[in-house]
Formats: structure tokens, sequence, C-alpha cells
């Protein structure tokens, strides 16, 4: 399946990773290997690569049934909020970015953004790195 995730946990971060075409199901997953990871804790900021999206099923209805059951767990009692940051440097990344993005509205515990350059993604989560290649290859 085109997708992956990876949590850094000294860096409070996720890396996510999806390529090729994307579906729904890749996402639904993501979620259920994501939930009950030893290294998950709330606030994690996440970094969404959509770098090498060739294209993405785009059932609105179903997309917003998973964003509201993804909202259910980025939705905490204490307060905490979550950074997303999705890099999406094509077309067909950022498109499914932006609709992924409509979804978040509402949910005040998720601060979430676009960005098509690697570098200002990794700005805005607070890295060094400048590619995300060694970001990943630093934490091995």
């Amino acid at each position: 399946m085109p997708a992956s995730f990876r949590i850094l946990p000294a860096r409070g971060l996720v890396y996510v990773r999806y390529w090729g075409f994307v579906t729904i199901d890749d996402s639904v997953r993501l979620i259920r290997e994501y939930l009950p990871h030893p290294d998950r804790s709330p606030g994690q900021k996440q970094l969404i690569d959509l770098s090498d999206v060739s294209g993405f099923e785009s059932d609105i209805v179903r997309l917003m049934e998973i964003q509201a059951q993804k909202a259910d767990i980025f939705r905490p009692t204490d307060g905490t909020q979550t950074l997303l940051v999705y890099y999406a440097p094509h077309d067909e990344g950022f498109e499914m970015a932006k609709l992924i993005m409509r979804s978040w509205q509402g949910v005040a515990s998720v601060i979430s953004t676009i960005q098509r350059r690697e570098t200002d993604a990794l700005d805005i989560l607070g890295l060094p790195e400048r590619d995300v290649e060694a970001l990943v290859s630093d934490d091995q």
C-alpha cells in the first residue's frame, strides 16, 4: 500500500508518507496502525509527505467520515494541539492536501498548513534539517 508512518519520539514528530495513487483505505490502515503504537502521544507534530502522490481517491463523503474519526483522535481532553504540516510540492499532492485540510475546519485542536517547499515544511516544524531524507536518515 502506498502509505507509511514513522514516529520519531525524540523529536515529538510523526513522519507520514504517501506515494502513488492514494486510497482512503490507505489512510484507514495507517490510523489503525498508529492508534496502538507505543510511541504515539498527544500533541505529536506531523509531517505528511505528499511529494510522490500521483493521484488520490476523491470520495468526499467517505473522506469526511474518516476525517471525523481522525478528529476524535486529535481532540484531546487536556487542550493539547497538534500541528500538521502537509508537504505537497506537486499539484496532485497539493489538491489532496487542500481536500484534507477542509475537513479539519472547526477542529480547534488541529493546526494545519500546506507547504510547497520542503525547507518551509521543516522550518514550520522547527526542524534543522534541510530535506526530509536527512530527517529520516538521521533518526535511524
